[in-house]
């Protein structure tokens, strides 16, 4: 009884982390797919699958939750939901189908690459933005920047319905290099757009059974009042703070996934 109860309590622990994570930066699976996957640990290789799908199961409430709370935020922000919704619902379903169909390690490899690109990219984004023609008052950019930015965000919707772990980063990255300075109004958009992705996410993974339903409801409880608290702590932090804490975060990611995939390596 005790240890069962010690299992919820680190799930939702995770779950509520990761609200705030994802409400802030992006990166919160980085908590609940190892606690899922340490609970889950008796169904040998299918694991990995349920603790993924019940991960993003999980965290779409957060995701909304924080959405909720970056509601004033989302003013004036109309024109990139119109542009990023459709590759953002056609990505995720992308990703969830390919999640259900393929092995675990096709993306395995490209993970922390994506990671660490992302972090490059929003580390250098005050100097790059010196040399891209981006608008400053957070209007769109032209139509071939924004062709590549569909683009990119399918890309995005793709792995994130597949995986999810640094989507915000990426979103994040690829916002802010068209044109899009308020890091406020950039999480505002990134997260609602993130629950979009993960909700369609949700629908593939809830007809092919790989969600573990006795974990979940638990940790979508806790995920919202981690993703509300998140949006509430985000916009009263400074700009800055919020952008390294961002950096920090993707760095961390990718150092992480380098590690995992370099470690059966050195223990051979």
């Amino acid at each position: 009884m005790l240890e069962t109860t010690l299992l919820f309590a680190l799930l939702c622990l995770s779950a509520i982390g990761a609200g705030v994570i994802n409400a802030v930066a992006g990166g919160g699976t980085l908590l609940t797919f190892p606690a899922l996957l340490w609970a889950l640990a008796n169904r040998g290789a299918a694991a990995g699958v349920l603790a993924n799908a019940t991960s993003t199961v999980a965290l779409v409430p957060g995701s909304l939750a924080g959405a909720w709370g970056y509601r004033h935020e989302l003013g004036g922000t109309g024109p990139w939901l119109r542009l990023l919704f459709w590759p953002s619902l056609a990505g995720g379903l992308v990703g969830a189908w390919l999640l259900i169909v393929l092995p675990d390690s096709y993306f395995q490899v490209i993970i922390p690459w994506l990671l660490l690109l992302a972090a490059g990219l929003f580390l250098m984004q005050p100097t790059l933005n010196r040399y891209l023609k981006t608008h400053p008052h957070g209007g769109l950019p032209s139509a071939w920047m924004c062709a590549v930015l569909v683009f990119f965000q399918f890309l995005v919707a793709v792995y994130g319905g597949y995986f999810g772990a640094g989507i915000g980063i990426l979103m994040l990255s690829s916002l802010g290099l068209m044109g899009m300075h308020d890091i406020h109004r950039m999480n505002a958009v990134k997260t609602l757009l993130a629950a979009v992705i993960n909700g369609v996410s949700v629908v593939v993974f809830l007809g092919s059974a790989k969600v573990e339903w006795v974990y979940a409801p638990v940790m979508a409880v806790a995920a919202i009042a981690g993703g509300y608290l998140g949006a509430r702590l985000g916009r009263r932090l400074p700009r800055a703070l919020v952008r390294w804490t961002v950096i920090l975060i993707g760095f961390g990611l990718a150092a992480y996934y380098f590690w995992k995939q370099a470690a059966p390596t050195s223990g051979a």
